[in-house]
């Protein structure tokens, strides 16, 4: 994922919008052949397939890119999993805001899954048709064949900062199914109390960890109760 720990003074282009198709996206056979690929590629570190470890392009610390670490990701992944299964709704679509790690695993996982990721870092332009390239600065500037079509959206704010938690809050309500959505948050723990105000996402005990380690504490909000799952809720004091 994208987890930028504080803003840079770089000044990011507007968005460019994707393809505007009338069909809601889903994984076409380039970006599946070009997933299968990368993952072969990972085959090298010995072991079956379910115990590597995924590894993306290089981070890049110059636009704050810390990736979370397996477990992190398998866990979350599993849960979208479990919530798209969940869903009412068909074909169940995942957003992946700003997080390249989830959409990874989550292809790994389940390769059918129709899943979007939306991202500043064109490197992931690798992706075919998933990739959407995505600035929070423009936090609408987005093909309206994907306004409320997303049952879930999983989102990473690039920055710990109440601006980029309040664009970022406009990109979710752009996407997300009003009748029916799950948000999972992962953001830095001083967050809080702006993902309850603003999405109305409570932290759960499961805490998200990085490949590379932080010195901001990061927790993961969802606005559902995953009750025995995620290490529940936990109270806001």
């Amino acid at each position: 994922m994208s987890t930028h720990v504080e803003e840079d003074e770089r000044a990011k282009p507007a968005a460019v919008d994707g393809d505007e198709d009338d069909d809601t996206p889903a994984l076409s056979a380039q970006a599946l052949a070009a997933l299968r690929e990368f993952l072969s590629e990972q085959g090298s570190g010995g072991g079956g397939e379910d115990s590597e470890e995924v590894k993306l392009v290089a981070e890049d610390w110059r636009l704050s890119q810390f990736w979370y670490d397996k477990e992190t990701a398998e866990t979350v992944a599993e849960e979208i999993l479990r919530l798209c299964k969940s869903s009412t709704s068909a074909p169940c679509t995942v957003a992946c805001i700003a997080c390249p790690t989830l959409y990874v695993y989550l292809k790994r996982i389940s390769p059918d899954i129709s899943a979007q990721l939306l991202e500043y870092d064109k490197r992931f332009e690798q992706y075919g048709d998933d990739f959407m390239f995505y600035d929070y600065n423009q936090p609408e500037e987005l093909p309206l064949a994907l306004k409320h079509t997303c049952q879930v959206v999983v989102a990473d704010p690039p920055y710990l900062s109440k601006e980029c938690l309040e664009k970022v809050a406009q990109t979710i309500s752009f996407l997300a199914n009003p009748q029916s959505s799950f948000l999972l948050l992962l953001t830095g723990e001083m967050q809080k109390e702006r993902a309850l105000k603003l999405l109305n996402a409570h932290p759960c005990g499961f805490r998200p960890q990085h490949s590379n380690k932080l010195g901001n504490e990061f927790r993961l909000f969802t606005n559902y109760n995953p009750a025995e799952r995620l290490g529940g809720w936990e109270t806001i004091e």
